[in-house]
């Protein structure tokens, strides 16, 4: 039977060759039983789980959708047993704290379990994704009280979670929301709002729903300097831990979306009887710094799904390609007694299907690889160390959330039109795919945002030390590439393309700081799209690496294995980066005309 949503082998290659995560064991007592068996076992585990659980529940997800009556939201009827299912496993914090309810395990282990489970059912992770969320800020921020009430029943998914951010008035400008908190006197805050666009805001999963809420007190400044972050719950918690009264936090509406119909988006009134009390969480006017804990882990999270849709596209569209049989092979096109073949066998197909495959196994590295970065800026040997890694982690999350969603985008076209008419027809699983990976691209902060950030924050994030530091990282795998005869060409297209970013850094750098700032913000996402390619590149080249000396004692059964991924290397240098290098011209070019057109010269 051909596999479904990833592809294992590639799987255990990044995991077990390329990162070698069973080392971490060695780094810290936390990860000492994830040694190679065990990590091999978790992720068997999670697969089964996947493909036995969530993947049967998600054409019904989509379909039956969830429902609105009277303030209440109803999730699709498959979903609450196999809520209770997920948390039973202990699924929901895998890589939090085992004191209050999570596994504690390896960031880099976690991402390949997440794979499967957001591969397989996406808008139902959803609800689990912002619980753990919403726990690590009242574990990194909460008082003890705060987290004896609330962590453990939000870890193990007796309760869930959210994130409050966007209004109707605000949007993506946070510093504009008037949602209000209103001391009582006694430590507790009248909170009285409205947000839109609250996934998992109201459903039937669990009990109770603890909500993260940016609101700003009375008298404090405006815009995000005034801004504060509270807990408030569905329900009040009584000091004994049970549930106490309704907190007037109220669901106004769900949105009929494009996709992820199994997740409901809501719309939450909070205090619209005067009712909804919640407890400051952390410093007063620091809500913005405390909700991008959140948010940050949030957007790595969001690249795992649009990446977790692009594997899945590329699993169905290879099985597809390789048992539908139409046309005859073009090398026999004229031959009338030739046979009709497989659509693999002809060259179009088998381009789409390479475009798929380079793009998913360098996503799949690079969203491993800042995971794996996280769990070392936390447990490294050194300082020194751990700084590094954490600014890998920062500089790579516009790529591993922004680039990584726009290719998955692609790859689930491709994928649709590998199906042709049939990739189009709600009968197969690519259209509810595409639908479902478009929002990736926008929540979380639009890829524009994500560009923005790219340019405007990490580009000079600690005197430009991090991204420098990646830069050393390629130089050494080009390096060790050239020493490999069958990867010197390619390690020569990579290093032209790293050295030009280089150059294209530091000009991009130069025009932001100066009055063609605009100019530069106008071709963010162009410095976006051209940073991506480069680092995809990396990751292919560094996989490639490790594939050919692999072969030196390979067995005969990964032969064929290590050759792909040399393949998908060369493919990605001689189709797309020459294009790369085309972005890096346009970039120094630094076209300012989407800034200087007047306002008048589009139709009104």
């Amino acid at each position: 039977m051909a596999q479904v949503i990833s592809d294992q082998r590639d799987i255990d290659f990044v995991v077990h060759e390329m990162l070698q995560a069973q080392t971490l064991a060695e780094l810290n007592d936390n990860y000492a039983d994830f040694n190679k068996k065990t990590i091999a076992m978790v992720i068997k585990e999670a697969k089964n789980l996947a493909l036995k659980e969530l993947l049967p529940i998600s054409k019904e997800g989509d379909e039956v959708g969830c429902t609105f009556e009277n303030g209440k939201v109803t999730t699709p009827p498959s979903f609450k047993r196999v809520f209770d299912l997920f948390n039973e496993g202990e699924w929901l914090a895998p890589t939090e704290d085992p004191e209050w309810g999570g596994q504690g395990m390896p960031f880099t282990v976690a991402a390949a379990a997440a794979e499967y489970f957001n591969g397989a059912n996406y808008p139902f992770m959803m609800y689990v994704s912002l619980t753990q969320g919403a726990g690590h800020l009242v574990e990194r921020l909460g008082t003890q009280e705060q987290k004896n009430t609330y962590l453990k029943n939000m870890y193990t998914g007796k309760w869930t979670g959210t994130m409050l951010l966007t209004e109707p008035g605000a949007g993506t400008d946070l510093g504009a929301l008037t949602t209000k908190a209103i001391p009582n006197g006694d430590g507790t805050y009248n909170i009285v709002g409205e947000k839109i666009f609250i996934s998992g805001g109201e459903h039937d999963l669990a009990e109770n729903i603890i909500h993260p809420v940016l609101a700003r007190i009375e008298g404090a400044p405006s815009g995000t300097k005034g801004i504060s972050l509270f807990l408030v719950p569905k329900f009040r918690v009584n000091e004994d831990g049970s549930l106490g009264e309704f907190n007037d936090v109220i669901c106004t509406g769900i949105e009929h979306k494009m996709g992820i119909h199994g997740n409901a988006t809501c719309s939450l009134s909070l205090g619209a009887k005067g009712n909804c009390v919640g407890t400051l969480l952390g410093q007063e006017n620091k809500g913005m710094k405390a909700m991008f804990l959140m948010m940050n882990a949030a957007r790595l999270h969001v690249g795992i799904q649009g990446f977790a849709c692009a594997t899945a596209a590329y699993m169905y569209a290879l099985d597809y390609a390789k048992n539908r049989i139409q046309g005859r092979d073009l090398m026999e096109f004229m031959n009338p007694d030739a046979q009709p073949v497989a659509i693999f066998r002809h060259p179009d197909v088998r381009r789409q299907l390479m475009v798929m495959k380079s793009n998913v196994e360098a996503m799949r590295t690079l969203i491993y690889y800042v995971h794996y970065c996280i769990d070392m800026s936390k447990y490294a040997a050194t300082d020194e160390e751990k700084a590094k890694y954490q600014g890998f982690v920062e500089a790579l999350t516009p790529i591993a959330k922004g680039y990584v969603t726009d290719r998955a985008f692609e790859v689930c076209s491709q994928g649709m039109q590998v199906y042709g008419g049939y990739g189009f027809i709600e009968d197969y699983p690519m259209a509810q795919l595409l639908r479902d990976v478009r929002i990736t691209m926008i929540y979380e902060g639009t890829n524009g945002i994500q560009a923005m950030d790219l340019l405007g924050r990490k580009l000079g994030m600690n005197k430009g030390k991090p991204v420098m530091d990646l830069f050393g990282e390629m130089q050494i795998t080009i390096a060790r590439a050239k020493e490999i005869p069958a990867l010197e060409k390619a390690a020569i297209k990579v290093e032209e393309v790293v050295n030009k970013l280089c150059e294209v850094d530091i000009h991009m750098a130069k025009t932001a700081m100066s009055p063609k700032v605009l100019a530069a913000f106008a071709n963010a996402h162009p410095f976006l799209d051209a940073t991506g390619d480069t680092v995809f590149a990396w990751m292919l080249l560094w996989r490639a690496v490790t594939a050919a000396r692999k072969l030196e004692k390979a067995k005969k059964k990964d032969i064929p294995f290590y050759h792909g991924v040399i393949k998908s290397l060369e493919f990605y240098a001689q189709t797309v980066l020459p294009i790369t290098l085309g972005r890096f011209a346009a970039l120094l070019d630094t076209s300012a005309v989407a800034v200087e057109i007047e306002d008048n010269m589009f139709p009104s």
